[in-house]
């Protein structure tokens, strides 16, 4: 979606800080304002990347959201969120770097919009806590039919994937890539790991990710850092004997010879997609001049790839790329008539080197600052927005404002960006294609 800089439409640019604290070794970040109407409430918690637990800890939110010790069936579960003025549960599981996250989100109403008899806070950390330490159990593990019906539901998203063939050639393309890295594993976990998976090993698994994973709590609204405090010592009761913390480092290999990959399924457009190495991640002093490099490159409607491979070349339907800021990768994705690879791949090279040789106008580079500082400012209209801006610092272990990233990227010059540029390394190329001639 192409977005425009709307002049005061935002809030004032502001240095947020968050108030931090620390209960049972589960990390609290509070930031107190009035500036919401609901409170936003966040938990963290991340794992490495590895074969056996990826799929087991993607499966743990799906069961959790059926039902509690207090509200056993699925219905009165979601009967309690009705009570509590329509509140909001949802979780997301994605990858930063090589950790697998699994986010819990709450929104609920603020007491001074309603007349509640009890704090609405405390109720929905109530429930949240409930939610995540005291799940509905039979003979001292999970619900069988709960697991059971939502293996299957993950089994549906893992298919939604494999039939999703963009989706599914970003994916193929980080497998081959980072083949020998636990990046290659995808968040949601696999498909031929969920038949294994009984009630007792999934609870066995969730214990261990609850008492051993980082957890960090987050709440935006009119509260205080010590009124937080005491509701999570009272409604997360975790035995949590070490405190935990994120590897700033992540594996990213040397690149040698470009892996070229091509794979034949029942397609009529080819998919063209490419992983390269950026070596530059969230807390390097590089990462804003990374943020305009992918802008210009491919980021956005106006960046290199839009306009040479799409629209001048009339080479691919669609052409982008994205930046993997936590793990210094940055993608490209295309989709080609199948006839027109060797085209595609020689021109997105072309682009490549352009952004090396520094053939930056001034119009990009306007027009990539206006994108990315837009985006940060709107990031501050949102409660959830501060609170993954504040978790990218956690768990990188940068220091980063919106004010002096938004500085940063607007102080980065065509120079800077053609040292990011002389950094960027072409890993491996790949191409889903139909299954007829043509390349191999």
């Amino acid at each position: 979606m192409e977005l425009s800089v709307k002049e005061g439409s935002h809030t004032p640019l502001k240095t947020i800080q968050f108030e931090r604290g620390n209960v049972r070794n589960m990390r609290i970040h509070v930031l107190p304002t009035d500036q919401f109407k609901t409170y936003a409430i966040s938990v963290y918690t991340g794992l490495l990347l590895a074969e056996d637990t990826v799929t087991p800890t993607a499966l743990v939110p799906f069961v959790l959201r059926r039902g509690t010790k207090s509200y056993p069936e699925t219905k009165q579960f979601r009967e309690r969120l009705d009570e509590l003025y329509g509140a909001g549960l949802g979780f997301d599981i994605y990858k930063r770097g090589d950790y697998q996250i699994v986010q819990f989100r709450m929104d609920i109403i603020e007491d001074r919009f309603v007349s509640s008899s009890e704090p609405l806070l405390r109720q929905g950390l109530q429930f949240l806590g409930e939610t995540l330490t005291e799940p509905a159990q039979e003979n001292g593990s999970f619900r069988n039919k709960y697991v059971e019906s939502e293996k299957t539901s993950l089994q549906k998203r893992l298919e939604a994937i494999i039939n999703d063939k963009i989706r599914y050639a970003a994916e193929r393309c980080l497998e081959e890539m980072c083949s020998n890295e636990p990046y290659r594993l995808h968040p949601l976990g696999k498909l031929d790991a969920l038949a294994a998976i009984s009630p007792e090993s999934l609870f066995e698994q969730y214990q261990t990710w609850l008492r051993n994973a980082p957890i960090d709590i987050y709440v935006v609204g009119n509260t205080t850092l010590q009124e937080v405090k005491e509701l999570v010592e009272q409604y997360f009761p975790i035995d949590r004997p070490q405190s935990s913390a994120y590897s700033k480092k992540t594996a990213n290999p040397q690149v040698g010879e470009v892996k070229e990959i091509v794979e034949r399924l029942d397609v009529k457009q080819g998919k063209l997609n490419m992983g390269l190495r950026t070596y530059i991640t969230y807390a390097d002093e590089q990462y804003p001049t990374a943020l305009m490099y992918n802008g210009i490159f491919g980021g956005y409607p106006h960046a290199k790839l839009f306009t040479n491979v799409r629209e001048k070349a009339s080479l691919a339907y669609y052409a982008s790329s994205r930046l993997d800021g936590h793990k210094g990768i940055l993608t490209v994705q295309s989709g080609i008539e199948i006839e027109n690879y060797e085209k595609a791949v020689k021109i997105i090279r072309e682009q490549l080197e352009s952004m090396r040789s520094g053939q930056i106008t001034e119009t990009e580079l306007h027009q990539t600052r206006a994108m990315i500082s837009n985006q940060l400012q709107e990031s501050q209209d949102s409660a959830f927005e501060m609170i993954g801006f504040d978790f990218n610092n956690v768990l990188s272990g940068a220091q980063r404002t919106v004010p002096s990233l938004i500085e940063a990227v607007n102080a980065a010059t065509v120079a800077d960006i053609q040292r990011v540029a002389e950094q960027v390394k072409l890993d491996t190329i790949y191409f889903l294609r139909d299954q007829k001639g043509g390349i191999s």
